[in-house]
């Protein structure tokens, strides 16, 4: 008996997909991920807060930057949705008003969870390499860890690596300092 060939999921298969699951497609298949926890939640929420001010409005900042929640991004045949990414406006001068991007982030960043860390690792950031954008952070909210990467040709270069509560100047966003115990949810006040 002949096994029958699965076919590749497409982009109208993944809008099938429930409301509160978030979802992506990577070679082919469909990747759904139920809503991120609190601890996720947070750190996605304060980092956006901090580096808006600065490089989306220009306050306090060098300003230049679109930033975008949960953007959908469509690079070659993949959908993908980081956490968080920006766009510099010298590349892309306004948003467009459509559901996702075509156009490759300057900087993404993924939130990690025990669910997604292996996806965002593995798969997704090749993917990012491949489409061309220049940097990438993972942050890891339960090990309280920040790392970020820079595209060096076709490759990702660790350029650093923070933990707890280190205040930070982080590539492309140096200019101004993070605090990077922001972005942890604490069990106690004195946590």
């Amino acid at each position: 008996m002949k096994a029958l060939a699965k076919r590749p999921s497409t982009y109208a298969d993944l809008k099938t997909l429930p409301e509160d699951v978030t979802g992506e497609l990577l070679n082919g298949e469909i990747i759904a991920t139920p809503r991120p926890t609190n601890l996720h939640g947070r750190a996605a929420s304060v980092l956006s807060a901090e580096l808006m001010g600065p490089f989306d409005r220009g306050r306090g900042g060098p300003g230049g930057w679109w930033f975008i929640i949960e953007p959908e991004l469509h690079l070659e045949e993949d959908v993908l949705v980081p956490d968080l990414a920006a766009w510099r406006r010298e590349k892309l001068p306004q948003v467009p008003d459509e559901p996702f991007f075509r156009l490759a982030p300057d900087w993404a960043c993924e939130v990690l969870s025990p669910r997604t860390a292996r996806t965002d690792r593995m798969v997704k950031l090749p993917k990012y390499a491949k489409a061309g954008v220049g940097y990438v952070w993972l942050i890891e909210p339960t090990t309280r860890t920040l790392e970020t990467f820079k595209l060096q040709g076709k490759e990702w270069l660790l350029v650093a690596s923070f933990v707890g509560d280190e205040k930070v100047r982080a590539e492309p966003f140096e200019a101004v300092e993070l605090e990077l115990g922001a972005l942890w949810l604490r069990k106690t006040e004195t946590d």
